[in-house]
């Protein structure tokens, strides 16, 4: 009987964790600085009344570098309607491993590296959970993350991805401004019903 106890109130506190630990959609985007691989710092602020696209990545990953290539193939369509992708790496060889990063793979839009724990941080994922990767951030002109996918979201499916970021963009260049809002959402709460 006891050890039924410890078994519910481990799951119990599991679930909370997990609950508690899904980021709040939509939030206002705070600024976010990264440094690019030529130490120059870049910030999020610089692209303020455009839409974005970010997408947190480790410079190793398969997954990440498919995502960062859909994102170059999309980016000069969706420059010119007023979007900006930024990506930034996460793993803490970032900085050794950027250079050789952008000249293999020669993205045509901003990427940096930021310290993990203050990605953690801003993408509201507990630090004693793992961040599957990429992450990505669909940013309003108004600045509101207004979605977030983690890699093990359905988002990612090979065959699917590339639609479902013009998806996402779409939507947000379609709406123009946000007017209000529908009340702070869980994240993965509000992925599940896409």
């Amino acid at each position: 009987m006891a050890a039924r106890r410890v078994s519910l109130w481990i799951l119990i506190v599991s679930l909370c964790a997990v609950v508690a630990g899904a980021a709040t959609i939509p939030r206002h985007a705070p600024e976010f600085a990264m440094t690019g691989a030529d130490g120059k710092q870049i910030l999020l602020s610089q692209y303020n009344g455009k839409t974005v696209v970010f997408a947190f990545i480790l410079t190793t990953c398969p997954h990440c570098q498919n995502t960062i290539g859909i994102l170059s193939k999309l980016q000069p369509e969706y420059a010119k309607r007023g979007v900006q992708f930024l990506a930034c790496a996460i793993e803490d060889a970032a900085k050794e491993n950027l250079p050789g990063f952008i000249q293999q793979f020669k993205p045509p839009f901003p990427v940096g590296y930021a310290p993990r724990t203050s990605v953690y941080d801003y993408l509201q994922h507990p630090s004693m959970l793992i961040l599957h990767m990429p992450a990505v951030l669909f940013i309003d002109r108004q600045r509101m993350i207004r979605s977030q996918y983690e890699g093990e979201s359905p988002f990612y499916k090979d065959e699917e991805q590339e639609k479902n970021f013009r998806m996402e963009i779409d939507k947000l260049l379609k709406e123009g401004t946000v007017t209000s809002k529908s009340g702070p959402h869980k994240a993965r709460a509000a992925q599940a019903t896409k």
